[in-house]
């Protein structure tokens, strides 16, 4: 699939249609960030589950990547009622959909895919989960019936993409040690120890400097079909636009 993303390229990371993927993070250090420069590059077929943020924060984002305007001016004609200067936009990108549950449950899912296929006569290319905790797999008992109740769950967003020939992404949490963002997440560090299903995983963490502009590192911790650096050392930079919510980056400065 077209990826925005110069660096991560560099060190042989494709998201690979058919495949399954995960991008572990801290809260608030730039998952959905990530996730939603990949789904608005390219004028891809998307289906996008977000359960993590809802319609106003992901339309005003998405809004603002693909028009490169001020994310804040942009949320503020869609609460005052002036938002029709962006539906020639938007409407460039008619295949791209988003479910807003809060708690989707697997026949969600299914659904949500049943539907797009009949209306546009193929599956998504790319489908984010965003995030795999919010799935309602069932009630879990214990810390072990969360671990492996997440081994199911990647299992099944696994056969999902091979049956589908979807890019599918799930977005995921990490343990404590890690969730404030600062240092890199080694693959140990993903919280659930969910390693085995993925063929690519992905770890965040942000760089802050004092005048607030923040650097996203993005560490390919795993990588069946490339580079990988367990560690999560090895990584490669982004500059985030807080205006536009773009990654630019930061080695050879490309414009999204």
């Amino acid at each position: 699939m077209p990826s925005p993303f110069g660096g991560l390229k560099r060190h042989e990371v494709e998201f690979r249609r058919g495949e399954f993927s995960l991008i572990a993070a801290g809260p608030g250090t730039g998952k959905s960030l990530l996730a939603l420069n990949l789904a608005m590059y390219g004028n891809l077929p998307v289906l996008y589950f977000s359960a993590d943020s809802g319609a106003a924060t992901q339309i005003t984002r998405a809004t603002a990547i693909i028009t490169g305007e001020n994310v804040r001016t942009i949320k503020r004609k869609l609460i005052g009622d002036d938002f029709g200067a962006y539906y020639a936009h938007l409407g460039k990108r008619w295949w791209v959909r988003f479910n807003f549950n809060a708690r989707p449950t697997p026949k969600d899912l299914e659904r949500d895919l049943a539907c797009y296929h009949e209306v546009f006569g193929c599956f998504p290319h790319l489908i984010v989960v965003d995030n795999i905790t919010n799935v309602d797999g069932g009630a879990v008992a214990d810390a072990e019936g969360f671990t492996f109740g997440l081994e199911s769950m990647c299992d099944y967003l696994s056969e999902m993409a091979r049956e589908t020939k979807a890019h599918v992404t799930a977005l995921h949490h990490v343990v404590g040690e890690f969730s404030d963002g600062l240092k890199p997440i080694p693959l140990s560090g993903v919280k659930g120890k969910i390693g085995r299903v993925p063929s690519l995983i992905l770890t965040i963490h942000k760089e802050i400097d004092g005048m607030d502009s923040r650097i996203l590192n993005v560490s390919p911790v795993k990588n069946r079909e490339g580079f990988e650096d367990s560690s999560g050392e090895t990584f490669s930079s982004y500059d985030f636009n807080r205006d536009n919510m773009r990654l630019t980056d930061v080695d050879t400065l490309a414009e999204f």
